[in-house]
């Protein structure tokens, strides 16, 4: 049986469907509010929090077909890609949930069911591993499926107890593997030969059982439930009855797609197999939200792009090449994803933008390292530090190096890159730095309801209190702690707005001070103070600080009308990165390749006071996730949305999923200044911004420094610009005035100095310090004495602001006795400084200047010395 890669996902999904599984779309690869890991490395990532039983979903069972990227961190297949049949960047992941459901012997039965009937593979060519203590899942297999013990295999626990990370949901696995034939070297699972090319893992069923701590211990999880794992790529080969991933259907056209690029006939080039792996994970990174730069996903990102572009360097590709193969990937993933449809256009300025960048840099890195590989002896090492200045200099992330080297059979002293790096490797590899315990947290059972989108104050009975992370029955007077209410109207700090503060009331007098909210779980923690002795299930009124809010909700509400603002005039490629809004200012982070430029921020912010002018309602709605992206509801980056969301709405001009408190009317906005923007990472822009009275206060501070400004100037503040033209014009008039008379003055100190030249072995030495002079203008001055000595060397020093300035220069028929080099760092040596330069010509700096005279008298006894 023959099936395309889209026919097998589409088959897998109707098949599970058809068996009261929910159907979910794929998650981001960024995974929403979890700091353990880098991306969404496996299908079972979106139902972490499910598995915990943190999160509750309105089904209990579901089937995916999940995007997947393992580049960065502990799951980092990045080195093998391209030099093995199985290996990706980017893979879909296949996969069946029960949460607290169905069990072992139901996720057997349905995967026996699916690979022998839907998919028809014969049962011979099927082999079964189990943990070696999972006697229960043995007997299933041997017993109700009828697989033949000798091609059951108990294996440890190194592959057959998952974990996703180093903590959280785990359990014993049973591997499904296919059998490629007698032909192919290896052996089964478990025999010294298994880690040949026969028997290839096509499936895993997990049976997720405990909750791993940071202390090696394994809590059992509130129900046993089922996650499973078919990588898309795998299963397609098997089915398609081709050896390597790389010659299934999809990647056939990308490596097509990619030879035409880059203009090679050679299809089994194996540089075109990463490209064509590449274009996957980079293109579905982008349209999740990251951006190429140097540090984070950013920087795996960069990395990933660098390497497809040097391996498209290597065909022969002489310009951008990348980024034209998104059109072949739309047409072969779009439908299935219909995200990377929509990202297209962002995605190809992206790829282009970075691959311009790299380009600019390769040709020189290579030129380098071509050198210092030609120095190598067979089979040597190449140095850390020359390493390091391909990646401080040239861009070169290091696993870049390290593959070129390893293709010529070269290795790589990492210990001496590692110390040559120093805080730019710190950067580089923060991706390896997402390895928080996700158990290491505040816990609460407690499901506070948020009451504040519609009162300020609320009567609620205490729930739960914290003390120093212990969860307590009661709060002293005056001690610190976190109070959890069963509802309540402060807004707990989430997407980019600030926790409220406020006060817990009792009678009208105040029990508890509240200096600001997060959420534990999903209950709505108070931190605070307790003016009385608060206890578990005491009744308080808690009271929003009302005015404060209101200027969170006008910048929060300001901030989905910059976004639509900033797609209206940038493009539709502005995607939101990120916000903070508090009742001061509010800052938003957004993807935009350069600076916007004066008159664009006019325009933004423009249309953003024209609809405040409008005055037009906000309304709410609560909808199913995929009906409200399908109305065009912008999402929060990085944002975790439950299965219904919360719509935003300003007329036709924004609609955006928010959970945040907003205004009533855009009106109640009262203004938008734009008071900041800046670069804060390559490919993200950000904007700090004022509203309502922060916005007048803005517009009065920057009236009054006009008309200090205009005052000093003796102007009115309508001609300020004109009069400021009119300064600028004399003053260019008088620095051209004033360096021609420093020139006129440095010929005529150099006229002096030909007459302190001293012969030194028959060469005319001037070893002098100047003054009145200009530290630019010693090279030319040092020129000038040059050409008037025929032969000779020359060495100044100039004081200035308690600092030094020294330049030696030395005629071509000295420079094979004195170079210009050594000669500048005699003299700066003794004045705290150090420089460098050409054989000729060089200069020096020292923060030293009571020491100059002297090392004038040291330079020219080593000229003595030197001067043959």
């Amino acid at each position: 049986m023959s099936m395309t890669s889209a026919e097998i996902r589409t088959a897998f999904l109707n098949f599970f469907a058809e068996r009261g599984h929910q159907v979910v779309q794929s998650a981001s690869l960024i995974p929403g509010n979890d700091a353990t890991l880098l991306f969404t490395n496996a299908g079972m990532v979106p139902f972490k929090d499910v598995f915990l039983g943190t999160d509750k979903r309105n089904y209990t069972r579901a089937t995916s077909s999940q995007r997947c990227v393992r580049a960065g961190g502990k799951h980092n297949d990045l080195e093998n890609v391209g030099y093995t049949a199985r290996h990706h960047t980017f893979f879909e992941m296949l996969g069946n949930f029960s949460f607290g459901d169905y069990f072992k012997r139901e996720a057997i039965q349905y995967a026996w069911s699916f690979l022998t009937e839907e998919l028809k593979l014969p049962k011979e060519k099927l082999w079964v591993t189990v943990f070696e203590e999972d006697d229960e899942a043995y007997d299933i297999w041997a017993d109700e499926m009828g697989v033949p013990h000798d091609r059951i295999s108990r294996i440890g626990a190194k592959d057959n107890f998952w974990q996703m990370g180093d903590t959280g949901p785990c359990g014993p696995c049973s591997e499904i593997f296919y059998d490629h034939g007698e032909e192919v070297w290896g052996g089964p699972p478990g025999t010294p030969e298994e880690d040949g090319d026969r028997y290839i893992e096509i499936w895993n069923l997990v049976f997720m059982q405990f909750n791993r701590q940071a202390d090696g211990s394994m809590e059992p999880l509130p129900q046993p439930s089922v996650d499973t794992g078919m990588g898309l790529e795998r299963i397609a080969a098997v089915l398609q009855h081709v050896h390597s991933n790389y010659e299934t259907d999809t990647f056939v056209a990308l490596i097509k797609a990619a030879a035409e690029a880059v203009g090679t006939d050679d299809l089994s080039a194996q540089s075109l197999r990463v490209i064509a792996d590449h274009i996957r994970s980079c293109s579905f990174l982008i349209a999740d939200g990251v951006l190429p730069s140097n540090e984070g996903r950013g920087y795996v990102l960069r990395r990933i792009i660098r390497r497809a572009v040097r391996h498209g360097s290597k065909l022969g590709a002489n310009q951008a090449f990348f980024y034209k193969l998104v059109t072949e990937l739309v047409n072969l993933m779009g439908e299935a994803f219909p995200e990377l449809v929509g990202a297209q256009e962002r995605i190809e300025k992206a790829l282009l933008q970075e691959e311009q960048q790299f380009a600019r840099t390769l040709q020189r890195g290579m030129s380098l390292l071509e050198e210092e590989v030609a120095n190598l002896p067979e089979n040597g090492t190449l140095a850390g530090d020359v390493a390091f200045k391909l990646y401080d200099t040239y861009g070169f992330p290091y696993d870049l190096t390290a593959d070129i080297l390893r293709e010529r059979g070269f290795g790589l002293d990492q210990a001496g890159f590692d110390k040559a790096m120093a805080e730019q490797r710190a950067r580089a590899q923060q991706a390896s730095q997402f390895g928080a315990d996700y158990n290491e947290r505040l816990k609460s059972d407690v499901v506070s309801e948020f009451a504040g989108y519609s009162a300020y104050e609320s009567e609620s009975a205490i729930a739960e209190i914290f003390v120093n992370g212990d969860s307590v029955t009661e709060l002293a007077a005056g001690e610190e702690g976190i109070v959890v209410l069963s509802s309540s109207p402060f807004y707990a700090e989430s997407g980019g707005q600030v926790g409220d503060v406020g006060v817990f009331e009792v009678a009208g007098e105040p029990v508890y001070t509240v200096t600001d909210t997060q959420y534990i779980g999903k209950a709505i923690g108070h931190h605070g103070i307790a003016d009385v002795t608060l206890k578990v299930g005491d009744s308080v009124l808690a009271v929003v600080d009302d005015e404060r809010r209101w200027a969170i909700r006008r910048n929060h509400s300001a901030t989905h009308l910059i976004h639509a603002a900033l797609r209206n005039v940038l493009g539709e490629h502005v995607a939101q990165k990120g916000s903070l809004v508090n009742e001061q200012r509010l800052r938003f982070d957004f993807a935009h390749p350069k600076a916007v430029t004066s008159a664009e921020l006019q325009a933004i912010e423009a249309q953003v006071n024209e609809q405040i002018r409008l005055n037009v309602p906000l309304t709410t709605d609560v909808l199913p996730i995929e009906e409200a992206k399908a109305r065009g509801a912008m999402a929060l980056f990085g944002e975790k949305y439950a299965d219904d969301v919360r719509v935003v709405q300003m007329s036709d001009y924004s609609l955006e999923l928010c959970g945040g408190t907003h205004v009533e009317r855009t009106g109640d906005i009262g203004g938008f200044r734009i008071v900041a923007e800046a670069g804060i990472a390559s490919g993200v822009r950000r904007i700090d911004a004022v509203t309502g009275a922060g916005a007048v206060a803005y517009n009065l501070a920057q009236q009054q420094k006009l008309m200090e400004a205009a005052s000093l100037l003796k102007s009115d503040p309508a001609a300020l610009a004109d009069r400021i033209e009119q300064m600028l014009g004399k003053q260019k008039q008088l620095e051209k005035e004033l360096a021609e008379l420093q020139k006129q003055a440095s010929a005529q100190a150099g006229a002096s100095l030909i007459d302190q030249a001293q012969d030194i072995h028959g060469a005319k030495v001037i070893v002098a310090e100047v003054h009145n002079t200009e530290a630019k203008a010693l090279r030319e001055m040092v020129d000038d004495l040059k050409n008037r000595l025929g032969e000779g060397v020359v060495v100044l020093g100039l004081r200035q602001d308690e600092k030094v300035s020294l330049i030696a220069g030395v005629t071509k028929g000295l420079t094979n006795q004195v170079k210009a080099g050594e000669l500048v760092n005699v003299a700066a040596s003794l004045v705290g400084g150090k420089g460098g330069g050409r054989p000729d010509m060089a200069q020096a700096g020292g923060t030293e200047p009571e020491n100059l005279e002297q090392a004038l008298v040291e330079t020219l006894a080593w000229l003595r010395a030197n001067l043959a």
